[in-house]
């Protein structure tokens, strides 16, 4: 994966830094006990539009649950981060980029009792291409399922989009990269399927589309959401239901989403191809998702926030 592409400014608690300077002391909270909550977000160059932000409202929403859930009071609100995440974009003068946001513990006393360091936040955006690689969308990804499990219920929040969840999605992406896959599928400690290391899963079997529910201790993404849509509105039945790894191997197709991932299908699983090699149903999800984020579907043109208006 290439290196970040620098941006000019990075917005940190209410005003806009240089890229290089927005630093915080090496003993805040967040680097030692992963006392954080981010979110990943995309802002898209539309015809329609120009540059717009994808779902702003929803992940916006989902990063201040995921504040609540780990106890942490935000010093601003929803309208004032969304004004800061247009801000940063605008000082950085995209046309179309990664935003990320990130709400963290800071630095003042060191210990696992968080309560008494700051609760701060900063916003980047960068230019970034496709997560699994260029040709990822087109041609499909070969993928491996973990030997390492998904955290349990009542283990971590899989509903907050934390950092120290992806400890667990590191161990996943380098088990995977290392044996030469592009990603890996996380299983449940009961076996079922859960995600991969950072994209929700889709199985398309005889007509039918099946996905894991919550409580299956994956992330209620927003592209996951934007995807059952699309598929309801293309006439497809999706069942949200616990689903055995060997369901992965009889599949007609399989495909990961996620904001970074977008719409990516699968094209192997354990060396086991899928299907027959075509992606019918995910051509027609592609086709729509990237007509709805170009402003092109009227019906969604609201989940678009215009960031030059």
């Amino acid at each position: 994966m290439a290196r970040l592409k620098e941006a000019k400014y990075i917005w940190m608690n209410g005003k806009l830094v240089p890229w290089n300077e927005a630093k915080v002391h090496v003993l805040t909270h967040a680097f030692h006990y992963a006392s954080g909550v981010f979110e990943g977000i995309r802002a898209y160059k539309t015809e329609k539009l120009g540059t717009a932000v994808f779902r702003l409202d929803e992940h916006v929403e989902r990063l201040i649950n995921s504040a609540k859930i780990y106890r942490m009071e935000l010093q601003f609100s929803h309208e004032e981060i969304k004004k800061a995440i247009i801000e940063t974009i605008r000082a950085n003068e995209h046309e179309a980029c990664y935003i990320r946001p990130i709400v963290y513990r800071g630095y003042h006393s060191l210990g696992v009792n968080p309560f008494e360091c700051p609760v701060e936040i900063a916003i980047a955006t960068w230019e970034w291409g496709k997560y699994l690689g260029p040709e990822a969308l087109l041609k499909g990804v070969d993928v491996m399922v973990s030997s390492w499990n998904k955290f349990g219920p009542n283990t971590l929040p899989a509903m907050a989009k934390a950092t120290a969840n992806y400890a667990n999605s590191q161990l996943v992406k380098m088990e995977a990269v290392l044996n030469g896959y592009a990603e890996g599928i996380l299983l449940n400690p009961d076996g079922t399927i859960s995600e991969g290391s950072g994209e929700n899963i889709f199985i398309v079997y005889k007509g039918v589309v099946y996905t894991p529910p919550l409580a299956s201790s994956i992330l209620p993404g927003i592209t996951r959401d934007t995807v059952i849509t699309i598929l309801k509105d293309l006439g497809y039945e999706v069942k949200e239901q616990p689903i055995p790894r060997e369901f992965l191997y009889i599949a007609d197709e399989v495909f990961f989403t996620g904001t970074a991932a977008e719409i990516t299908p699968i094209r192997s699983v354990d060396k086991v191809n899928v299907g027959n090699g075509d992606f019918p149903v995910v051509r027609k999800v592609q086709q729509m998702f990237f007509d709805l984020v170009d402003g092109k579907i009227e019906k969604y043109r609201h989940w678009l926030t215009p960031v030059y208006e």
